[in-house]
């Protein structure tokens, strides 16, 4: 698409229209694409600012880092902030502040989660841990579970210690699914701690977890 036509189409009534036009972007050098991007970061669709903040992953400067924030912290949209978080994240290691940043202070669960699985790609063990120990106290149980299997990541990182500890506490857990993900992470360790914890388990009353222990031990 011509970019006279990109700007013509970004500011028709239908929606649809705006958004092709913000796919056509990716086409352009981010000094022509990320000044038209921004330009709809107020945009009254929560559907445009999803793909402006998708857009501004694949145009990355100082501008479009600096916008992604500010959809981040402000979007009064879950489904946009944790796009924009997303695409923080193709930043690198310079995003890993700010997304630690916002998992504490945005509490939605889709923020939360995307955040943690952009850190599990990022080659931060202690950031890494750090936000899995406050997402086992959250609310959302998807978010509980998440930071358990991401704990399991960190079984050969100089964390390891500290990641099976929080693991180990939740071994008698309540609920069946959290015992089913502790398995599942317990599975990552070598240490005896974790090998006994997986016999216990192996015990469970409850015999989904009993088969998340067997899994890998079952012939195929």
């Amino acid at each position: 698409m011509e970019i006279d036509k990109i700007k013509v189409e970004l500011n028709n009534p239908d929606f649809q229209y705006r958004l092709k036009a913000i796919a056509a972007l990716k086409n352009y050098e981010s000094e022509v694409a990320v000044p038209l991007l921004t330009s709809k970061l107020h945009d009254s669709e929560f559907l445009v600012r999803s793909f402006v903040a998708r857009g501004l992953g694949s145009q990355q400067s100082a501008e479009s880092f600096a916008a992604l924030i500010q959809i981040m912290k402000f979007d009064d949209t879950p489904n946009v902030r944790a796009e924009a978080a997303n695409s923080l994240s193709l930043f690198g290691r310079i995003a890993v502040s700010h997304l630690v940043l916002t998992y504490y202070q945005d509490d939605h669960w889709l923020v939360r989660r995307t955040i943690l699985a952009a850190l599990v790609e990022m080659d931060c063990p202690e950031e890494l841990f750090d936000i899995c120990v406050q997402g086992l106290k959250d609310e959302d149980f998807t978010v509980q579970e998440s930071s358990v299997d991401a704990l399991g990541l960190l079984a050969n990182s100089n964390l390891h210690v500290q990641a099976l500890s929080q693991i180990l506490n939740l071994v008698n857990d309540e609920s069946w699914r959290m015992r089913v993900r502790v398995a599942y992470a317990l599975k990552r360790f070598d240490q005896p701690e974790a090998k006994a914890a997986l016999n216990q388990l192996r015990q469970d009353k409850d015999h989904r977890v009993v088969g998340a222990t067997l899994e890998d031990l079952l012939p195929r």
